[in-house]
């Protein structure tokens, strides 16, 4: 497992617009000669305040160099004032509606999420600031949230984003991507076999649960890692890339 990709230096963005007097209140652009579509970066790194959007950068600067319009937003996170349950998704639900308004992108939008940025990815697609969205692509997504929480990942994140432990037992989470149920939209899941971070049983759950049959897809990388579905010099790349690819329509891959 390499963690390269988080340290990797990149392009930097060509604006960083704000929606809020707040320091999460912003996304970064890269932008794509004639692009049509607009990808929605949501990054992971279990909600905690220590994980960025930075370490997304190399994935922001392929994608834009693949022929597609990019937003990286941020949001607030556990650490920070804010960061629990629901500060990151009104950051992001925020941040959404704004790119949408942003008359030098596509309105052709489509998410994609790493990790806990899965869980908001795909979370988002509910609300109605999403409706009319392309779909969403999960990368390793935290899909189902009480199972981050029953198995511990990252030292009890789950616990931290809800504010304590009594979450678990309340039969109706608004937080939870599996209690909404299938999206309006289509969604792809990736996740890496070799997954240490977060286990690929996540994402089996959330389709086993809320897949739309002949819609929604799950590919399992047999090689790949956590971080290997971010890095554009990875071999899971191309799996992504056809992915964005197949729900937009659009784009070019070289």
């Amino acid at each position: 497992m390499s963690r390269d990709v988080l340290t990797r230096s990149a392009r930097e963005p060509d604006r960083t617009m704000t929606f809020g007097p707040g320091q999460t209140q912003l996304y970064d652009v890269w932008l794509a000669p004639a692009a049509s579509v607009t990808v929605v970066l949501v990054h992971g790194g279990f909600w905690r305040a220590e994980w960025d959007r930075t370490h997304l950068r190399p994935l922001a600067t392929a994608l834009a160099d693949a022929g597609f319009a990019v937003a990286l937003p941020e949001y607030r996170r556990t650490g920070m004032p804010g960061g629990t349950w629901p500060g990151p998704g009104q950051d992001l639900t925020a941040a959404l509606a704004m790119v949408r308004a942003d008359e030098g992108l596509p309105e052709p939008t489509l998410l994609v999420g790493h990790s806990a940025g899965g869980h908001l990815a795909v979370w988002l697609l509910h609300r109605p600031e999403a409706a009319g969205l392309l779909g969403a692509v999960s990368l390793a997504g935290c899909l189902d949230l009480r199972m981050v929480g029953r198995l511990g990942l990252d030292d009890g994140a789950a616990d931290a984003l809800m504010g304590g432990t009594d979450w678990q037992q309340q039969p109706f989470l608004g937080s939870d991507p599996i209690d909404l149920g299938p999206t309006p939209t289509p969604v792809a899941l990736l996740h890496g076999r070799a997954d240490q971070q977060v286990p690929l049983a996540l994402s089996e759950s959330w389709m086993a649960t809320c897949g739309t049959p002949g819609r929604d897809v799950l590919t399992v990388l047999d090689d790949s890692d956590h971080f290997d579905l971010i890095d554009p010099e990875s071999a899971a790349w191309p799996a992504l890339l056809t992915e964005i690819i197949r729900l937009t329509g659009s784009g070019r891959t070289a």
